[in-house]
């Protein structure tokens, strides 16, 4: 009887603890983690859906791999209108991004892109999300949580802010960073099969 075919080495593109434990999810463990180092300055003018795109791009470009290895990149931004929220600086900042998101509608935009030789897919993934209207005493307690650190938007959508989130349309996965449903087809695409053998 001949032997299934081996699934190509898988490198993982970033170095979010949010995308490993989603890849876990599909039961997927990367075989190494690779995060690339890119400038993340939007451009002027830069609406978030091109500028989410265009850092995917410059991720997936940048990671080193073997031609067969297949390497999965992605990038998260909060956008109101065409406003880019990214990773608040400090506690300042994300205090206003709080402030700004309360009690509206707001997108959370996530491309992503995976490699496999000379090949790349990639897919963008739109959620839109309504945060409850936030009581000084509440920005406070979650200031203070720390969660807000490295998060797009100044918030985490599986962390204590959870309990801010009044209304989603679309991924809760791509909210967190890595749309399930999109990463398991591109994924396919590029060879590898998730529920092939381990």
């Amino acid at each position: 009887m001949k032997s299934a075919p081996s699934r190509p080495k898988l490198i993982l593109g970033s170095g979010s603890p949010r995308r490993a434990e989603l890849l876990a999810v599909l039961g997927v463990v990367a075989d190494d983690v690779r995060a690339p180092d890119v400038d993340e300055t939007p451009r002027k003018g830069e609406v978030p859906r091109v500028y989410c795109e265009r850092i995917t791009a410059a991720k997936i470009a940048a990671v080193p791999v073997d031609p067969d290895d297949v390497v999965l990149c992605a990038d998260t931004t909060v956008a109101v209108g065409r406003r880019i929220l990214g990773k608040p600086g400090d506690e300042a900042e994300a205090r206003a991004f709080l402030d700004l998101l309360s009690g509206r509608r707001h997108k959370v935009v996530t491309a992503l892109a995976v490699r496999r030789g000379g090949r790349t897919w990639l897919r963008t993934n739109v959620t839109s999300v309504r945060l409850k209207r936030l009581a000084a005493h509440e920005i406070d307690g979650y200031i203070a949580t720390g969660d807000w650190r490295g998060k797009a938007g100044g918030y985490a959508i599986q962390g204590p802010a959870a309990a801010f989130v009044a209304w989603i349309e679309g991924s809760h996965s791509g909210v967190m960073g890595l749309p399930v449903h999109e990463t398991a087809n591109l994924l396919a695409a590029a060879g590898y099969d998730i529920w092939g053998p381990r």
